[in-house]
C-alpha cells in the first residue's frame, strides 16, 4: 500500500491573519505558493463535511472571484466522475458561468 502527505504550511500576522501559505505532496515534493485554500473533508461517521477555508490578506477580490468561479466548475467536474450525474454536473456549470456573469466577468476569462 501506497502513502501519500499532503503539507501545508501558513505562516501567519500578530493577528493570526495569513501571510503565506507553502504546500507541498507526495507527488509534488517542489514546495508551491498559493494565496487561498479549501479544504473539504468528509467525515463518514457524523455524515458531515469538515473545512477549512483560508486566504492571505494580500488575495486581490478579482483572484477570489475567480477562484472561487474555478473551483465551482471543478465541483462540477468532481460530481460527475464521482457520481456519473451528468445532468447535475451540467447544472451547476450553469451556475459557474451566471456566477461569473454576476461577478461581472466572462466564464471564458
Amino acid at each position: 500500500m501506497k502513502t501519500s502527505e499532503i503539507v501545508v504550511r501558513v505562516e501567519t500576522d500578530e493577528n493570526h491573519v495569513p501571510e503565506k501559505m507553502i504546500w507541498t505532496s507526495g507527488e509534488n515534493k517542489t514546495p508551491s505558493e498559493c494565496k487561498a485554500l479549501i479544504f473539504s473533508a468528509w467525515d463518514g461517521a457524523t455524515r458531515e463535511t469538515l473545512r477549512i477555508d483560508l486566504w492571505t490578506k494580500d488575495m486581490m477580490l478579482d483572484e477570489m472571484k475567480y477562484f472561487m468561479h474555478q473551483t465551482l466548475l471543478t465541483m462540477a467536474d468532481t460530481m460527475e466522475k464521482a457520481t456519473g450525474e451528468k445532468e447535475m454536473a451540467m447544472s451547476m456549470r450553469d451556475f459557474s458561468d451566471y456566477f461569473a456573469e454576476k461577478m461581472g466577468f466572462s466564464a471564458e476569462e
